[in-house]
């Protein structure tokens, strides 16, 4: 039987993909946990949405499991796990001029909600948008040297939000937007 806990992890700290540990409030381990979240969020995303962005979800779910071997990885091991590039960024340059075709951007700020699917991809884009602050961080703290993590992470916030609108509009035919003034 597979046992499904070690203990070595109840000092508070967790191992890293080469020699070492650090605490499991690390900034390498924050952000590994935001990745997560956003694959799970992605994942929920995707068993809702329509088919054609469902297997574009899923793609860019395994280059998340890339980008967290990397920033998993000891200093010293991360070129041998360092699978984001420039062709990684152009995919989804590619997937946001495909699903922008044809849609019409709000003028404002659009309200989450107005599909499940749709909610469900805002809610991705949030958790995108905190993974790449925290991503920053390892760049500033010279945890990361890949900069094309950072850029993918920027693209997909762009993507996750046009496949929103998308979503929103193709099942509803209108977006909810917030009042730009309160009365």
């Amino acid at each position: 039987m597979a046992k499904y806990f070690t203990g070595i992890g109840d000092n508070g700290t967790t191992g890293l993909l080469g020699e070492g540990r650090v605490k499991k409030y690390d900034l390498r381990m924050e952000t590994l946990g935001t990745l997560d979240e956003l694959s799970a969020v992605l994942g929920f995303s995707r068993s809702i949405c329509e088919p054609e962005i469902s297997d574009l979800i899923k793609n860019i779910q395994g280059h998340l499991y890339e980008i967290m071997s990397e920033i998993a990885a000891t200093k010293d091991n991360q070129p041998k796990y360092r699978k984001m590039n420039e062709s990684s960024v152009k995919f989804l340059e590619k997937a946001i001029d495909q699903f922008s075709n044809g849609i019409t951007y709000p003028q404002g700020f659009i309200l989450p909600g107005d599909t499940q699917a749709a909610a469900a991809l805002s809610m991705s884009r949030a958790v995108c948008r905190r993974a790449e602050r925290r991503m920053v961080e390892l760049f500033d703290n010279d945890i990361i040297e890949n900069n094309f993590v950072g850029i993918y992470l920027n693209r997909l916030s762009s993507l996750l939000f046009v496949v929103e609108v998308k979503e929103s509009s193709s099942t509803n035919g209108k977006l909810s937007m917030a009042r730009e003034s309160h009365q």
